[in-house]
């Protein structure tokens, strides 16, 4: 059913099915949906948290096929999660969200309705396009946002009916992902990073989303400095057991920069920076 691509970093380059993120958003969008005619949460001035989260996972898995269908140029994904920043722009303003944001020595940041038209599209944006780009390794797309997902849900038990179903469903796509049998493709990737965004800015968890996020935009930082300033893009090289790089133009680089690691390794790296700031947030919250 499932187109089949070139494990690049795997002995013989086997064939493994791709874009098995569409379960996943089609999973979710039935969940949600169950979830609202449950009565569990109840709408608040007549918006719905499930039903704007589903909406934003489906535009977001759709973005992610049109990407593997047409390969489109990252100009036009860059801002094409913009539209699906919408549906919670309504949901913020409706349910009167708080525009503020507190950040350690700093204090609080008052956005006003600045927080409405400019933060929330930002943050829908910048957290679906660099969820995207760390990808690449099997594992990398799957379990890391998993990581940030339960950090999330840990800070937020009132919405955890929200997310509960969606996290099981993606931690068994993220099994057999690790393992080297599946691809979530670009659906996948699109759809879990608009999944964390909407989640965060529903539940209104805006700083620990943010340090979270930290190695997401370190990597696509070096990726996107890399391509302005030489044109050059990241690619690591593959001896048929180890991966390693001749240069530091993404995380994935940086850490096999002439220290050649397997696959395995270099997930596992990445994963646990995701768990160091993923953890950091979620004590800063509590402080």
């Amino acid at each position: 059913m499932f187109p089949k691509v070139p494990d690049q970093h795997k002995a013989g380059k086997p064939l493994v099915p791709n874009g098995l993120g569409v379960l996943y958003v089609l999973f979710v969008t039935v969940y949600l949906f169950l979830v609202y005619f449950s009565g569990v949460l109840k709408a608040s001035n007549g918006v719905s948290a499930p039903l704007t989260l589903a909406v934003c996972v489906l535009f977001g898995g759709f973005m992610g096929l049109l990407d593997d269908w047409m390969d489109l140029k990252w100009r036009y994904k860059a801002f094409m999660p913009l539209i699906a920043a919408l549906p919670l722009v309504y949901l913020a303003i409706e349910s009167e969200l708080r525009t503020s944001i507190s950040l350690p020595l700093i204090g609080v940041i008052e956005f006003s309705g600045y927080y409405y038209f400019l933060i929330i599209p930002l943050i829908v944006m910048i957290v679906t396009n660099t969820v995207n780009q760390l990808g690449g390794l099997n594992g990398l797309e799957t379990v890391c946002p998993a990581i940030i997902l339960m950090g999330l849900m840990t800070l937020s038990p009132s919405h955890l009916i929200l997310m509960l179903g969606p996290l099981i469903f993606w931690l068994i796509l993220a099994g057999f992902n690790l393992q080297g049998k599946i691809f979530v493709g670009n659906s996948g990737s699109f759809a879990i990073g608009m999944t964390i965004a909407s989640f965060a800015i529903i539940t209104d968890l805006k700083l620990p989303l943010l340090i979270s996020i930290i190695p997401y935009v370190v990597n696509s930082s070096l990726i996107l400095l890399t391509i302005f300033f030489t044109k050059k893009r990241a690619s690591v090289s593959f001896d048929g057991k180890k991966l390693v790089s001749d240069h530091r133009r993404s995380l994935v680089t940086l850490i096999t920069y002439r220290r050649p690691l397997t696959e395995r390794q270099v997930v596992a790296i990445i994963s646990l920076l995701v768990v160091f700031f993923t953890l950091t947030a979620v004590i800063t919250a509590l402080l």
